[in-house]
C-alpha cells in the first residue's frame, strides 16, 4: 500500500485532548478503509505565519498513513465538513522515518537549552564585570582636571 504523511492544523479554541480525539476518529476512518497509521505526533500549539479564519495559532499533528487512496480521499472529505479542521495536507512518500520529526527533535533540543541557561551565574575567571575586565581605580579623576582640555574649552 502507499505510504502518506499527513499534517493537519486544528483551531486553537480546541483542547488537547480534543485534538488527539480528532485523530483517533481519522485513525477509525483510515483502519475502516483498509489502512493504519504507524505513527500520530502531536506538534502542540504553535503560531501561525498568517491568519486562517481568524485564527492567529493552531494545533499541529502528524500522521504517517499506510493506506489505500481511497481511504486517504474519504479521510479529506472529512476534514473538509470539520469546522475544527483549519488546514491539512497529505504528500506520498517512498518510507516512512523512523525517528522522530524535525519538529519533535528541535522540541527536544529547546528543551534541552532551557535547562543549560540556570547554568549562567557561574562567570568562571571573569569575575562580576564579565568579559570587559577590571577598570582600575577611579576615584583620582573626581574633578576631570587630570585630563587635557577640549578645543571649545580653550577659546574661553
Amino acid at each position: 500500500m502507499p505510504a502518506y504523511e499527513h499534517v493537519f492544523l486544528a483551531r486553537q479554541d480546541v483542547s488537547s485532548q480534543q485534538v488527539e480525539s480528532l485523530a483517533d476518529q481519522y485513525r477509525a476512518l483510515i483502519e475502516e478503509g483498509g489502512g493504519k497509521i504507524e505513527k500520530i505526533e502531536q506538534w502542540g500549539l504553535k503560531t501561525l505565519a498568517y491568519r486562517i479564519k481568524k485564527n492567529r495559532k493552531a494545533h499541529y499533528t502528524l500522521m504517517n498513513i499506510d493506506a489505500p487512496h481511497a481511504a486517504i480521499a474519504e479521510m479529506e472529505r472529512q476534514m473538509n465538513l470539520n469546522e475544527d479542521i483549519l488546514r491539512f495536507m497529505t504528500i506520498r512518500v517512498e518510507e516512512f522515518e523512523t525517528e522522530p520529526s524535525v519538529m519533535m527533535q528541535r522540541r527536544d533540543r529547546d528543551d534541552r537549552k532551557r535547562r543549560d541557561r540556570g547554568d549562567r551565574g557561574d562567570r568562571g575567571d571573569r569575575g562580576d564585570r564579565g568579559d570587559r575586565g577590571d577598570r582600575g581605580d577611579r576615584g583620582d579623576r573626581g574633578d576631570r582636571g587630570d585630563r587635557e582640555p577640549r578645543a571649545s574649552e580653550e577659546r574661553n
